[in-house]
């Protein structure tokens, strides 16, 4: 079975790529691109795209990846998180699906499927 991660990215940065996604300033600045499981999803919206709109979901293989990927423990949550040492290949990458905002501004997450 296949093991999805993944990425939350701008709507506008999504589309102004074509081909590998290398990743936004904070992927860059920290040298690899973060992830998150579904189950960390909620939290990792909550605490880092507050008040921020137009996102889209990356559904990602995490087999596809390789070694490039390492399971890495973030002390500021307490568990270990998906970060790719690499750009994330198209071949990798399953769908992109829009994240919707409930009236009370909430994220409301796409079929994680």
């Amino acid at each position: 079975m296949t093991e999805l991660i993944f990425k939350i990215v701008p709507r506008a940065e999504w589309q102004a790529g074509s081909g590998d996604y290398h990743g936004s300033g904070h992927d860059k600045a920290d040298g690899f691109l973060h992830f998150s499981t579904a189950a960390q999803l909620p939290e990792t919206l909550r605490r880092y795209y507050a008040g921020q709109d137009d996102l889209m979901l990356v559904a990602v293989d995490a087999g596809a990846l390789g070694a490039a990927l390492r399971w890495e423990h973030s002390p500021s949550r307490g568990e270990d998180f998906p970060h790719l040492y690499a750009p994330l290949s198209c071949d990798a990458m399953k769908w992109a699906r829009p994240i919707a905002k409930a009236a009370d501004g909430s994220f409301v997450l796409p079929d994680l499927t």
